[in-house]
């Protein structure tokens, strides 16, 4: 891939020290969505760690949800199109919101690392930047799943369950 992916990180918390390694994970998992949906051209992308008080606020002020959530996707582009950097002529993708706090939750939760959850959290939140949705369930949940997968397991953090409960 040629073109250029900037990721740009801002750290808006202090609960939790982000260790360096995260954020060219981070990074890596940006470009792994991009290279499994045969994305082509410049892109930017935005993400954001912040508390699990901030991201309530987000959560509240754009979905009308008052809790804290793990993550928020802003995506920037609809239908394929993007705005674009006039000073880069990069696609502008949208931003990423994690929470880190309920991250480490989760991540103790499920099980793994830390930088597994936050690594799912950035391609589950890639995906919505490009469209993806699973708000509905059924086939897209699916479909959205299988591609988190996937892009995971190419980093080296295949999950060593299923997110799936047995429906018995």
């Amino acid at each position: 891939m040629t073109d250029k992916i900037k990721v740009i990180i801002s750290n808006d918390q202090k609960t939790v020290k982000i260790p360096s390694q995260v954020r060219l994970l981070i990074r890596r998992s940006c470009v792994a969505v991009l290279r499994l949906e045969q994305f082509h051209g410049s892109a930017e992308i935005s993400v954001r760690f912040v508390d699990n008080e901030m991201i309530r606020a987000l959560n509240r002020e754009h979905r009308n949800i008052d809790k804290a959530t793990d993550v928020l996707s802003f995506p920037l582009g609809e239908n394929g199109e993007y705005d674009v950097n006039p000073d880069t002529g990069a696609y502008m993708l949208g931003d990423i919101v994690i929470s880190v706090e309920k991250a480490m939750e989760q991540a103790e939760e499920y099980g793994h690392s830390l930088e597994r959850e936050i690594a799912f959290l950035s391609v589950h939140s890639m995906l919505h930047l490009l469209g993806y949705d699973h708000v509905n369930g059924g086939i897209e949940a699916v479909h959205m799943r299988e591609k988190e997968e996937e892009v995971l397991t190419q980093l080296g953090l295949k999950r060593n369950a299923s997110y799936y409960m047995d429906e018995e």
